[in-house]
């Protein structure tokens, strides 16, 4: 079982090597499934997206950003799309994980997908989502801020020297 700072550890190294433009040992460009890598990257306009994680105890948070179309946000599917394309680089991470490491990582999504959409123009929009996972295998830390007795005598104190 491997502990909370070792998946920490292997996965900022992971997210380390996904700027746009990295390769892979072969020498390709990495293909992670995000839509800046569709098309050529000199003839066509570029798609401004990208992703990162953060960790709160055994819950990883995938966000993903993306520039979209206004007309994109308008489809019927567009949540959808939005919601497999976390899916997508969840499983990203999961693969390059087992690469890395010779062991698997277990993400069991926890929460739904929460999208942002923020006007940029008549013609694009900015979107911002989120995903919380539990990963798998290691424990949650405890959560000991104290208790509720400590904090009001902390609290009594400092009033009391405060009103001297």
């Amino acid at each position: 079982m491997a502990t909370t700072l070792e998946v920490v550890r292997n996965i900022s190294q992971i997210m380390a090597n996904v700027y746009d433009g990295a390769l892979d040992e072969k020498g390709e460009p990495l293909k992670i499934g995000l839509r800046r890598e569709e098309g050529d990257p000199i003839l066509d306009s570029r798609v401004m997206d990208g992703f990162r994680v953060s960790f709160r105890g055994n819950v990883l948070r995938i966000h993903y950003h993306s520039e979209i179309q206004l007309r994109e946000l308008h489809d019927v599917g567009f949540a959808s799309s939005i919601e497999r394309m976390i899916s997508d680089l969840a499983s990203f991470l999961k693969k390059e994980y087992k690469k890395a490491n010779k062991s698997s990582l277990r993400l069991k999504p926890i929460s739904e997908c929460d999208i942002l959409a923020q006007y940029m123009s008549t013609k694009r929009s900015w979107i911002l989502c989120h995903q919380d996972f539990e990963i798998g295998g290691i424990q949650a830390e405890p959560n000991d801020r104290g208790s509720e007795e400590a904090v009001k005598s902390v609290m009594k104190k400092f009033l009391e020297s405060v009103s001297k």
